[in-house]
C-alpha cells in the first residue's frame, strides 16, 4: 500500500534489480498473495535452497491499538501481527517445503527479537515519544523461535531450520533512549544491519551443516546480564 515503507521497497527493487536480483512483491498480510507467491516459486525452475523468514509487523507508535498501555491494545492489531510475523512464516515455510527439500541443501531461517524470549525494559523509553510494542510483537517472535524448534525436529535431516535474535537496531531513535539502550548493552551499541550478515551467511551455508533448531541470538551482549 502507498507509503514510504512502500516507497522504499519500490527503490530497494530497482536496486536489486540492477544487481540480477528477481524480485517478486507480496503482501504477507494476505494470504491470497501468499498462495501467489508460493505458486510462482514453487513452479519456477530455479532450485529453492534458502528460505528467510524476515519481514516483520513492527506497527508504528500511529497505529490504533499498538504502542498503548495493554488494556488499550486491541484485537484487531494482534491478529495483524500474528498474521504477519508468525503465520506467514508458517504459511511460507509449508508451501515451500517440498520444494527445499527437493535442493539436497535446504536452511530455512527465521528471524525473531530479543523481546521473543525477554520482557521489555520500560526504563528505555521514559520521556520519550517512543513505546514498547504490543504484546502481539513479542508473543508472535516468541513464537516463531518454537516454531523453528519444532520444524527442526519435524523436517530433520532434509532441512534444517534455524533462528536469529536481534537486538535492538540504531534507526535515529530519540538520544535518551539510544544512550540508555548502549549503557544496558556489554559491547556499549546499538545493533546496525551489517551485524547480522555474519549470521546469515554461517546459517545459509554449509558452515553450519550440523546445526539445527537453534536460536542464534545478536544481541551484543544484552541478554547476558
Amino acid at each position: 500500500m502507498p507509503g514510504t515503507n512502500y516507497d522504499n521497497l519500490k527503490s530497494a527493487i530497482e536496486v536489486l534489480g540492477e544487481r540480477g536480483v528477481r524480485c517478486l512483491d507480496c503482501d504477507l498480510e494476505d494470504e491470497k498473495a501468499r498462495s501467489e507467491l508460493i505458486f510462482n516459486l514453487s513452479n519456477d525452475k530455479s532450485p529453492l535452497n534458502i528460505l528467510i523468514n524476515n519481514a516483520a509487523f513492527v506497527g508504528t507508535t500511529n497505529l490504533e491499538g499498538w504502542v498503548t498501555d495493554f488494556q488499550s491494545q486491541s484485537v484487531e492489531t494482534w491478529r495483524r501481527a500474528v498474521e504477519v510475523n508468525l503465520t506467514a512464516a508458517f504459511d511460507l515455510s509449508k508451501g515451500l517445503m517440498r520444494k527445499i527439500k527437493e535442493s539436497g541443501d535446504g536452511s530455512i531461517i527465521n528471524i525473531s527479537s530479543i523481546y521473543g524470549f525477554v520482557a521489555p525494559d520500560y526504563s528505555l523509553y521514559e520521556g520519550t515519544q517512543m513505546g514498547d510494542p504490543a504484546a502481539a510483537y513479542a508473543v508472535s517472535k516468541g513464537g516463531l523461535i518454537q516454531f523453528s524448534r519444532w520444524m527442526a525436529t519435524s523436517l530433520a535431516p532434509d532441512i534444517r531450520v534455524n533462528t536469529i535474535s536481534p537486538g535492538g537496531v540504531f534507526r535515529d531513535q530519540p538520544e535518551k533512549f539510544v544512550e540508555r539502550y548502549k549503557i544496558k548493552t556489554p559491547l556499549g551499541r546499538m545493533a546496525t544491519e551489517e551485524d547480522f550478515k555474519g549470521a546469515i551467511a554461517y546459517l545459509a551455508s554449509n558452515l553450519s551443516s550440523y546445526v539445527t533448531g537453534h536460536n542464534l541470538v545478536v544481541d551484543g551482549g544484552w541478554s547476558a546480564w
